[in-house]
């Protein structure tokens, strides 16, 4: 078949165009490629650069795969903002275990501190308006000091609790990344045997608080006792450095034991191996740790302010609104304040539950993630999903190290 479009010379066969004449376009032949590819200008054959995908579209390279993602994360390295994101998830994808689990135990430790503190009051200055004129002074010393004490038991409580739901929260985040979702009894029976270290590390931690508060304090007091202006002022300035120190001091260690809880949990280590291995999974990474629980803590408290500060404002009006020539005997103007407080309290247990949750699952998360690159322990996450996908049962903890 002779084409149309071929170039001619001068002379040539008369039943042809002439070199030089127009001549109307032929009509293309249909594609033979796959639809909606062109055809080449430059030949009847398609480009063979057509036929293969960018490597720059969106399918991966040959050989490629990406890593699994069974559940919160894909099983690699987290992002910073994975962590934050993946942190908030913890709470929305089992709130009945951690949500509810959380504000239960801020209820209780609400109750026992208006039954503890309250009751105790109560009781103590009883026997003020019952005692004798000359033993007036003593009895309210007395009761000063045992409602002191008594306070001290709803602080105690709250220590032993967020020790206990700082693990059970690490718990469920590391099997979640795993696709798995646990009740309360079974993220209980997983951490059977841990509280005791849980409980010793808050414990310390309480008490070096106490110690730098009471430190501080100290060196206040004895400037005031002194009595001079300038051992005041000594005393409240050498206060000030002496708390700025310690603040710093206290901040970089507990990013570095920051890892402490998940270690216990996970781990199963004792106490003090468990407090090595968190400063050495930190060690190269503080400030990246840092941020994470840094950030958490401020979103968390901002969050509390933000919520809880229109209740109190509405409640305040409410009350100048009912009471308004400063009248507080009244039967309306103590219900409305009861009840603002009471809103208030629950408003903040609501919203420290999610708190605590969130914090306890960035931890998790940052302790995972420093495994995973220093570790590699990403493929044994991998290893698991992909036995357990198999129908094998009874399989080894992955985030347990090997008994060596």
């Amino acid at each position: 078949m002779t084409d149309p479009n071929a170039w001619a010379a001068p002379g040539g066969d008369q039943g042809e165009p002439r070199w030089g004449e127009r001549v109307p376009a032929a009509q293309p032949a249909p594609p033979a490629g796959p639809p909606g590819q062109q055809p080449s200008p430059y030949g009847q054959q398609p480009s063979p650069y057509g036929q293969q995908p960018s490597p720059y579209g969106q399918q991966p390279p040959a050989g490629w795969t990406p890593p699994p993602k069974p559940g919160l994360l894909p099983l690699r390295p987290f992002t910073f903002g994975e962590v934050l994101s993946a942190s908030f998830q913890v709470f929305r994808r089992n709130p009945r275990t951690t949500f509810g689990t959380a504000l239960l135990a801020q209820v209780l430790l609400l109750l026992v501190t208006i039954g503890v503190t309250g009751g105790t009051a109560f009781a103590a200055f009883s026997r003020v308006d019952s005692a004798l004129p000359e033993d007036q002074d003593a009895v309210t010393s007395g009761a000063i000091a045992t409602v002191v004490l008594a306070s001290l038991v709803p602080v105690l409580l709250s220590v032993v609790v967020s020790a206990v739901l700082q693990g059970l929260f690490v718990l469920e985040t590391s099997r979640q990344l795993l696709g798995e979702k646990l009740r309360l009894g079974g993220l209980w029976a997983l951490a059977r045997g841990r509280f005791g270290a849980l409980l010793g590390f808050s414990a310390l931690v309480t008490l070096a608080f106490l110690v730098a508060a009471a430190v501080v304090a100290g060196v206040v007091v004895l400037g005031v006792s002194l009595g001079s202006t300038a051992s005041i002022a000594i005393g409240i300035v050498s206060g000030v450095l002496i708390g700025l120190g310690l603040l710093v001091v206290g901040v970089w260690l507990t990013i570095g034991l920051s890892l402490v809880p998940s270690a216990i949990v996970l781990e199963r280590l004792p106490f003090r191996a468990a407090m090595r291995r968190s400063w050495s999974l930190v060690k190269g990474s503080f400030w990246r740790t840092f941020g994470v629980v840094a950030l958490v803590f401020v979103m968390i408290q901002v969050a509390t302010q933000v919520v809880t500060a229109p209740f109190s404002l509405l409640f305040g009006l409410f009350s100048g609104v009912v009471a308004p020539t400063g009248d507080d005997d009244t039967t309306t103007f103590l219900l409305v304040t009861g009840a603002g407080y009471l809103l208030t309290v629950a408003v903040t247990a609501v919203v420290t539950a999610i708190g605590s949750v969130v914090q306890a699952a960035s931890v998790g998360l940052v302790y995972v993630d420093r495994r995973i690159r220093s570790e590699g322990l990403d493929l044994e996450l991998v290893r698991h999903v992909e036995r357990r996908r198999a129908g094998e049962h009874e399989l080894p903890d992955p985030y347990r190290p090997p008994v060596r």
